[in-house]
Parts: C-alpha cells; sequence; structure tokens
C-alpha cells in the first residue's frame, strides 16, 4: 500500500491577489517531510516539514515579491490535500490538492 502523504501533488493556491497553480513533491521520513513546490514564480524548498496522522505543517523560504518564510497547515484525505499558506505582509492563501497516481 503507498503512502497516502508521500507523492507528488498537484496543486492551487488562491489568494486576494491571484491564483497559482504548482507541483508539491513530499518527501516522507517518518513523522517528518522535505520536498519542493514548483511554480511560475520559481521552487521552493520545504523546511521543517512535519506529520501528525494526516495533517502537515511545513515552512518555505522566498525571495519574490520580497524575502519572507511562507508557513503552511494543511489536511490529508482520501488523496486531497486542504490547507492554508500564511503569506506574511500579504495574508493567507488557500491551497488545495490532488494526489497524482
Amino acid at each position: 500500500m503507498s503512502d497516502p502523504i508521500e507523492g507528488i501533488w498537484d496543486c492551487v493556491t488562491v489568494a486576494s491577489f491571484g491564483t497559482q497553480e504548482s507541483v508539491f513533491t513530499i518527501v516522507r521520513d517518518g513523522d517528518t517531510f522535505s520536498g519542493t513546490n514548483i511554480a511560475d514564480v520559481g521552487e521552493l524548498e520545504v523546511q521543517d516539514g512535519r506529520i501528525e496522522g494526516h495533517r502537515l505543517t511545513w515552512k518555505m523560504p522566498t525571495t519574490k515579491p520580497m524575502k519572507m518564510t511562507l508557513v503552511g497547515k494543511a489536511i490529508v484525505n482520501d488523496g486531497k490535500l486542504e490547507g492554508v499558506v500564511m503569506l506574511g505582509a500579504f495574508g493567507k492563501a488557500t491551497m488545495s490538492g490532488v494526489k497524482r497516481g
């Protein structure tokens, strides 16, 4: 049986200033994970990824449009990901995704 969390996720993030599609890759290591989130604005590296049951939390440093650390929280259930990303001074965005495969 495959891991319900690890894998490649096709995601959409919706913020007040627009919508962005991305490919979120999760590489699990017990109750932690690493990976990347790749979108039109570039590739963001996952840091401090944690897994508690079906709940995920992570950080992603970015320099676009300014230097800040994005903070994500999501729940994974039946091949779907639903969560929020805190965008520093830009508020928050909703994030949803579907697991490939």
